[in-house]
């Protein structure tokens, strides 16, 4: 028997990390939305001083590590490892900023789900007594985004109303064996869910089902119910996604919408902004997380959150090959 093992697909940690430090870069779009006095820094513009948009990822992403590292009162040498990930061919964002901070790696891919899914990982080495300090980060970039899985912004495609706009950001945090700040209860691990949407404009559509999947059954296990939280938080659905997660839920028995809000919806302004349904993206749930929920949880507004990060596991070469694509969700629970 494997005694953390709760259920089918989550698990409880014994001695639940602490998040130490927290860091959150974002964009110029990211820093004109609602959500901008949380976050650490503001990019002032797309390239970051590089002279392409996949090395201004690298960057941001190394930048939102070192505030992380900063921030946790710790020496970059203390940190046992680095779980990173992002959306670009190898994950070459992670892999390169691993190469600057020079700590032992653990490169992981979860679409958009990577912010749950690395705190998760990394959470268990704590817990399973490998590690002192992890330090987990993600990140995306509308521009390198647009170019892998869909058409180079020159191109000025035209937009479906489905479509969301990927953010532009990085989030990363510290989680120590021991200390001070919010701790990470739980964990529950997707499993691929496909129902058969084709439509790369979609990925709402695509990932509601895995949404609600995974909290259905991180609620059967853990015995707790959605009003146990203050804050049931999914990724990146954006409005379509998000209508989606709430009805299957209720068809499921389950009532969300009290205090279901979807990070897609809380990155930007979309009625000032151009975002169509929404924000996706690595980097949305990570900074929308890591920067501005866990300083509300400072503030004292949110004591107990679940976050349900969402990844489409498409790529360009399955798409081509007419695959549907697949959704995944990841849940973290976070309590002060």
């Amino acid at each position: 028997m494997a005694p953390k093992k709760t259920g089918k697909a989550t698990v409880k940690f014994g001695n639940p990390p602490v998040i130490i430090g927290t860091g959150s870069v974002v964009g110029p779009m990211e820093g004109r939305g609602p959500l901008a006095e949380d976050f650490d820094a503001v990019l002032p513009d797309m390239t970051f001083g590089e002279n392409t948009s996949e090395k201004a990822e690298r960057k941001l992403l190394e930048q939102a590590a070192w505030i992380a590292i900063e921030r946790s009162g710790i020496d970059k040498g203390m940190i046992d490892y680095y779980v990173a990930g992002d959306l670009l061919n190898q994950i070459i964002s992670a892999s390169f900023s691993a190469r600057q901070l020079e700590i032992p790696f653990m490169g992981v891919y979860g679409a958009c789900s990577t912010c749950a899914m690395g705190t998760a990982m990394g959470s268990m080495i704590i817990d399973g007594g490998f590690a002192d300090y992890v330090l987990v980060a993600c990140s995306s970039h509308y521009h390198t985004a647009e170019r892998q899985f869909r058409y180079p912004i020159e191109l000025n495609v035209q937009h479906k109303e489905t479509s969301q706009y990927t953010v532009t950001g990085a989030g990363a945090i510290v989680l120590a064996s021991s200390g001070s700040g919010p701790k990470v209860t739980w964990a529950t691990t997707g499993k691929v869910v496909d129902l058969g949407v084709k439509d790369p404009y979609n990925f709402g559509a695509a990932m509601a089902p895995a949404a609600c999947d995974t909290l259905l059954v991180h609620l059967a296990d853990t015995g707790c119910s959605p009003d146990e939280y203050d804050l049931i938080l999914t990724g990146d659905l954006g409005i379509i996604g998000s209508q989606l997660f709430i009805e299957l839920a209720q068809e499921a028995g389950c009532d969300v919408g009290n205090n279901h809000r979807d990070c897609g919806l809380m990155i930007f302004d979309r009625k000032a902004q151009r975002v169509g349904a929404g924000a996706s993206g690595c980097a949305c749930a990570a900074v929308v997380t890591f920067g501005h929920v866990l300083k509300e949880m400072k503030r004292g507004s949110l004591k107990r959150i679940l976050l349900i990060a969402t990844g489409a596991l498409l790529s360009p070469l399955s798409f081509q090959q007419g695959e549907s694509i697949p959704g995944i969700g990841h849940a973290i629970a976070i309590e002060v």
